[in-house]
């Protein structure tokens, strides 16, 4: 639903099932629905622009709602509902998804790739 803008940053993975919700509808039923000229059932809807940055990953079955900014370097968590900006370089998941802590070198685990592969990655 992507009647404001999204902008998606550089290597960002998005798991099966994620979406992006920009668009909303007023919470107000009579700012919510209404009749056109003809007669018909019109509903008013507005939109906020996400922002993701560089380097995210957001896992499946993730929700993430328009006006948010997730940061660079973060990590979201499956099932997360993202109503709320997250931080740069931080773990977070949830519903709704709130920032867990920092992501830190004690998170690695270069230790796993194997040394055949290991000039595939920027370590």
């Amino acid at each position: 639903m992507d009647d404001a803008r999204i902008y998606i940053g550089d290597n960002v993975c998005f798991g099966p099932n994620v979406s992006l919700m920009a668009t909303s509808h007023p919470l107000i039923a009579q700012e919510r629905m209404g009749l056109d000229d003809e007669g018909k059932t019109t509903m008013a809807e507005y939109a906020d622009e996400i922002h993701i940055g560089d380097n995210v990953w957001i896992a499946c079955n993730t929700v993430v709602i328009g006006g948010v900014h997730i940061g660079n370097n973060v990590v979201i968590g499956a099932g997360s509902v993202v109503t709320k900006d997250i931080p740069d370089n931080y773990l977070a998941y949830g519903n709704p998804c709130r920032p867990v802590r920092p992501i830190t070198e004690a998170d690695s685990k270069k230790s796993l790739i194997s040394p055949e592969d290991m000039e595939h990655f920027f370590l």
